[in-house]
């Protein structure tokens, strides 16, 4: 497991905890996230929603400095499946 993909689920996984669905962060490269109500792992599942971005999007994201609709807007962040799903992990994020 990547270093990127370890310090992602170490962020995500208390704030997801209780999260209403599956979402699947998929950083190019370095692996993927997925999230559920028991909160984030390192892992590769089928998801409502898997959101795709590089791994510097994704940090950003992560910190804040990257608004989600933006790189959502600009081709940075793909979205496919539900988009209910996304807009619940946005605020999860935000």
């Amino acid at each position: 497991m990547s270093k990127v993909v370890e310090a992602a689920v170490a962020a995500l996984d208390e704030k997801a905890k209780g999260f209403d669905g599956t979402a699947k962060f998929v950083i190019e490269g370095e692996g993927a996230v997925y999230i559920d109500a028991d909160g984030a792992r390192a892992a590769d599942d089928e998801a409502e929603v898997t959101l795709t971005a590089s791994r510097e999007t994704f940090e950003g994201l992560m910190s804040g400095d990257v608004n989600p609709t933006t790189a959502f807007m600009t081709g940075k962040l793909r979205v496919d499946g539900s988009m209910g799903a996304a807009m619940k992990l946005g605020a999860l994020l935000s």
